[in-house]
């Protein structure tokens, strides 16, 4: 159903493409994404219905909120507007990467948004982990590239989890709560299909080839996990995931002190949080349960996890 304050639309679904376009365009979209408030624009006419779905069920910021993020992703200037033509990222008028194919305009968003919070943000903890939860609880998948990390979160959140996020775990540095983004989920090479075939219920953005990722593809966040993108979610597991084809479903206790040390290699300001940054990753450690996980089989890697929230579903959040 459809909600409006006054006249004003309040999700991105209430817009036309042809007013996300004009706002891309124009003044900006501006977009509530978790904790952070974002102004989006951009020139390239391919990025606005993509953008449209990834975002339909976020909230739309009045005038006269706060924006975190002044972002654009738009054709590159010169000679290269015209001649294999390139998108071009900033934030607030500041250009930090080099410009990429134009067809890879709408992934470097995501990208560029990621980029954002770690270099801005050390007022939290930021880890380099996909992040689920349910009943409050918060599942955190911390792994390197290759890993399955985005495979396994994508699984989880077309079988009741609700997303926080799929690249930065943030966690709140006074009370070690877990905030969510609900930004779409980026999917790589083999894994797109993977997904579309577990969730064919799910929303995905047109494979995009050739990047240094591989091909890649955006799969929107459930609407549930957008609405509820503010209540409270705890740490409660760390979860090491390794996908290895063939391999038996194993979920394997880990000991805290090699938990701090997995933590720690990816928390991503870590060393600029120093001795704030130690107490929160220690914190972390003594909150959660630690586990290595290794699958081949995403509907054996679901009853695992469904046994592993039903085993604590008593224990106390904080």
């Amino acid at each position: 159903m459809q909600v409006y304050c006054g006249l004003r639309p309040v999700r991105v679904d209430q817009l036309s493409l042809p007013q996300v376009q004009a706002a891309l365009t124009g003044a900006g979209l501006r977009v509530a994404t978790g904790p952070f408030n974002c102004l989006l624009r951009s020139d390239i006419p391919a990025v606005a219905p993509e953008l449209a779905q990834n975002y339909a069920h976020h909230r739309l910021l009045g005038p006269e909120e706060f924006i975190d993020f002044h972002v654009a992703v738009n054709s590159s200037r010169g000679l290269r507007r015209w001649v294999r033509p390139q998108a071009l990222f900033s934030v607030d008028g500041v250009e930090p990467f080099t410009p990429l194919p134009r067809d890879q305009a709408l992934p470097m968003i995501e990208w560029g948004l990621n980029w954002c919070i770690t270099a801005y943000s050390n007022h939290v903890l930021i880890l380099h982990a996909a992040a689920v939860a349910r009943n409050g609880r918060t599942l955190i998948l911390p792994a390197p590239p290759g890993s399955g990390k985005s495979t396994l979160c994508a699984a989880l959140v077309n079988r009741g989890w609700r997303l926080l996020s799929d690249e930065l775990s943030i966690i709140r540095l006074d009370t070690g709560a877990m905030l969510g983004l609900a930004r779409p989920v980026n999917l790589k090479n083999a894994s797109i299909g993977v997904i579309q075939r577990f969730a064919p219920q799910a929303l995905f953005t047109r494979p995009v080839h050739d990047t240094t990722k591989g091909t890649v593809a955006m799969m929107a966040a459930p609407q549930a996990s957008v609405e509820a993108v503010d209540e409270p979610a705890w740490p409660a597991w760390m979860v090491l995931p390794r996908y290895r084809a063939g391999a038996s479903t194993a979920l394997t206790p880990m000991p805290r002190g090699e938990a701090f040390m997995k933590i720690a290699d990816n928390a991503m300001n870590y060393h600029i949080l120093a001795a704030e940054g130690f107490r929160a990753v220690g914190d972390l450690v003594d909150r959660c349960q630690h586990f290595s996980f290794e699958y081949s089989d995403l509907d054996e890697a679901m009853q695992v996890f469904d046994q592993l929230a039903l085993s604590t579903a008593d224990a106390n959040i904080v």
